[in-house]
């Protein structure tokens, strides 16, 4: 048996939880929940109040931290990633501990307890990022683009700097798999950024960085900026769309084969030659790849010469693409009705907070190319409508509508992905049980619940 089904490892902090919350457990029906993983964690226990002038010390939450890393300890050694738990107190009385383990087929929760998206097709992404760059005929470099201009100024600037051989200029492009664009092998004949270059001496790292104009990537650390290295949980990368406006620099992309990634604007935005414009951009312009969005990227220069010469201190990114008639939000504060949403080009639906009459979705029955509908609990008029919706990859529900369709046998088969969503408080054992519902039909890996019985002297 796996150590984190052992009580015993979880003792310490199931004492904190129940010190911190004894009015949650006094009477039968009550619970707590909490999970614990290796980044982070979160667990209801009281901490020491913050008092003006004084930051809680390490030793303030010295019992809190051992207790943690034990069951950390434990998840390390079974192989899992983290670990959901819930104290109970029975109808009869006992106390009930509950580890659950969501399993491979269950995406990190942020609204349902234990519970994000349920991923039903293995390896399944939302179509954005299985969204590939469109050719765009006639595009070309910069005329600003000059790699022999771009190599003698940066000698000039940085004229101690070790530069990559040929060799390992080729070895890297064998290890990304594409050819570097002239400017970027000048750039890095100059100097490969390697920290033994510069032993360890921050101020020759800076120098680079003002010489080059961003957070220089070594040779050796170049990457392909395409979808896989966007990631994206599957509750909002649903919603999500690419779409590229007529005279856009830049694709409104995920990711791209043709976006390779050299370096860092110090905020962690990451900067990327563009091999694969958009119809008003260039070939090997920079662009930014921001942190803080799921899709799309901003314009810094229009090549690496005109980056590293003319040091341009910002860059430009269009709007996303958030908005109708490719996504659409019906809700209180914007769209007034489905039938307002109803579009050929609609990929996105998404239903509110509403205060009317309950939404029907015949309007967007057999759209060709609605993805994606989210709808928050109580506002459909009849989910069975659903079944109308023959193109759906993601949808989302409240527990009471996915109950319909399931006692229908009408969840539709065509989706990769679902979501439970959950409003207020809600007693976490049968939405799990609903999710393994959803689960079963894909015969995808279940959550697991081990149920152990505790008894603690509350009085140490």
């Amino acid at each position: 048996m796996s150590s984190i089904h052992d009580l015993t490892t979880w003792e310490p902090l199931l004492r904190l939880v129940q010190e911190s919350g004894p009015e949650r457990l006094a009477a039968p029906g009550g619970y707590i929940t909490g999970y614990i993983g290796f980044g982070s964690w979160s667990v209801p226990v009281q901490r020491p109040n913050s008092v003006p002038g004084w930051t809680p010390q390490v030793d303030d939450m010295q019992d809190e931290f051992t207790a943690v890393e034990r069951v950390q300890d434990a998840i390390r050694a079974d192989g899992a990633n983290g670990v959901s738990f819930m104290v109970e107190t029975a109808p009869d009385g006992r106390t009930l501990f509950h580890v659950i383990e969501s399993g491979p087929a269950v995406e990190p929760g942020f609204m349902s307890p234990f519970v994000g998206a349920l991923v039903l097709v293995e390896g399944a992404v939302p179509e954005p990022w299985r969204r590939l760059p469109e050719e765009v005929p006639g595009a070309v470099p910069a005329s600003s683009a000059d790699p022999a201009l771009l190599e003698q100024t940066l000698r000039e600037r940085l004229p101690d700097a070790v530069g990559a051989t040929e060799e390992e200029i080729a070895e890297a492009e064998a290890c990304l798999g594409v050819t570097l664009p002239d400017e970027l092998k000048a750039l890095y004949r100059v100097t490969r950024a390697r920290w033994q270059d510069w032993g360890d001496d921050y101020e020759a790292a800076e120098r680079v960085s003002d010489a080059v104009g961003c957070e220089l990537f070594s040779l050796d650390g170049l990457y392909i900026g395409d979808a896989q290295s966007r990631p994206c949980p599957w509750q909002f990368a649903a919603d999500d769309a690419v779409v590229t406006a007529p005279d856009a620099a830049v694709q409104g992309l995920v990711g791209s084969p043709g976006w390779i990634v050299f370096g860092d604007n110090g905020g962690g935005d990451r900067l990327a030659l563009d091999l694969t414009p958009g119809p008003g951009g260039h070939v090997g312009q920079v662009i930014v790849i921001d942190h803080e969005r799921n899709i799309g990227a901003g314009l810094r220069a229009e090549s690496l010469t005109d980056m590293v010469l003319n040091r341009p201190s910002g860059w430009h990114q269009d709007r996303d693409a958030d908005n109708p008639p490719v996504v659409a939000r019906v809700n209180i504060r914007y769209l007034e009705s489905v039938k307002t949403a109803a579009h050929p080009a609609l990929e996105v639906l998404s239903i509110g907070v509403w205060q009317g009459e309950p939404i029907g979705l015949a309007p967007v029955v057999g759209l060709p190319r609605l993805r994606t509908l989210t709808a928050y609990p109580g506002t459909l008029a009849d989910p069975l409508e659903i079944a109308g919706l023959t193109g759906l990859e993601y949808l989302s529900l409240g527990p009471e509508e996915w109950r319909v369709l399931l006692d229908a046998g009408a969840v539709p088969r065509s989706l990769s992905a679902a979501g439970i969503e959950v409003q207020g408080e809600r007693h976490p054992l049968p939405i799990l049980d609903l999710a393994n519902e959803l689960l079963a039909l894909w015969d995808r890996p279940l959550i697991s619940r081990t149920v152990l019985e505790a008894h603690l002297d509350t009085d140490r």
